[in-house]
């Protein structure tokens, strides 16, 4: 066997970084704030798309982008660049400015943003409460959060390339309606959702700044969800994470993979440290493991039509052959 699949290469270590919650962690709060600012300016100009599809960022070469933004006739397109450390705001005519990523409150950046909306003659109204974070400060009056620290910011994006596309390599596994993957600003993850077609109980909501509506139309059928979240709410590391909603019976108490995982009372959902993953002799393989195994145990407990709903996993350049 050769010795690079026995153990943890440099070229692995550096695709998929060290990610030390607490290192990072003022950091990582002050991003979550920024991204919500820039994620509501998306979410209040673009129509509404089931379970809030149309309000989340993607990952992209340079950071996370809102992709285009509609205002009339015109587009306009902001994106978190960790490589040059830089907020970009770019319209269809070509008008292209930034904001540099740098220790600043909230509150700063939030009129930077607005200063370069009004620049733009882009007329937008966002809400300034935030989302999903409980006793959550107004960004308008945040002088709170003023952390940015370049290198982990631009390890936690790199570490979102390899999740993003073991995600996507996993969602091709699924015939039946599944999501994008997509990174919600609100809950600070990136996630792939997939679906039953079945319908779903209504929601119970309770989420701080979200409506009970917006929740009961976020999981108004059946799901089986996966992702990835750098700490917080509840794990103080980052983490994957596997759910379903309703959760059926028996799915809590199933065996999955790997030996890490396991799951967690107080989440209600499977995890998987991200620290396993890293530092496996094939990070992937790892990763797919748990995202398989979970979605097996929540499609087998919630007794899903797995032989209409799965397939195999796509590969470049060859069509699934019809069904």
């Amino acid at each position: 066997m050769r010795k690079e699949n026995t153990m943890v290469t440099s070229s692995t270590c550096e695709a998929w970084p060290d990610l030390p919650y607490d290192a990072w962690k003022e950091t990582r709060d002050t991003l979550h704030l920024w991204t919500q600012v820039v994620g509501k300016i998306r979410l209040a100009l673009t129509p509404w798309l089931n379970h809030s599809w149309h309000v989340p960022l993607y990952v992209d070469v340079r950071g996370l982008t809102t992709s285009p933004i509609y205002d009339g006739h015109r587009a306009f397109e902001i994106v978190f660049d960790f490589q040059a450390h830089q907020l970009e705001m770019a319209t269809s005519e070509g008008d292209r400015k930034q904001i540099s990523l740098e220790p600043r409150t909230v509150a700063e950046f939030y009129d930077a943003v607005t200063a370069l909306l009004a620049e733009f003659r882009v007329r937008v109204q966002i809400s300034d409460r935030p989302c999903e974070i409980p006793g959550a400060i107004p960004f308008s009056r945040d002088r709170t959060h003023a952390q940015y620290d370049r290198e982990y910011a631009q390890r936690f994006w790199k570490a979102l390339l390899q999740v993003d596309r073991v995600l996507k390599r996993f969602r091709t596994g699924f015939i039946g309606k599944a999501s994008p993957v997509h990174f919600f600003w609100g809950s600070f993850d990136l996630a792939v959702t997939r679906f039953s077609g079945r319908r779903a109980p209504p929601h119970p909501g309770g989420v701080p700044g979200l409506s009970d509506e917006v929740m009961r139309e976020a999981y108004s059928h059946e799901v089986s969800s996966a992702g990835f979240w750098p700490g917080g709410g509840g794990i103080d590391y980052p983490a994957f994470y596997s759910y379903a909603y309703p959760e059926p019976g028996g799915f809590r108490t199933s065996i999955v993979e790997p030996g890490a995982a396991f799951f967690s009372e107080a989440l209600g959902e499977f995890v998987l440290p991200y620290e396993a993953v890293r530092t496996a002799p094939d990070p992937e393989a790892t990763l797919l493991a748990f995202l398989e195994s979970t979605y097996a145990a929540a499609a087998a407990a919630a007794r899903w039509d797995r032989s209409a709903l799965e397939g195999p996993a796509g590969g470049p350049g060859v069509a699934r052959p019809p069904r």
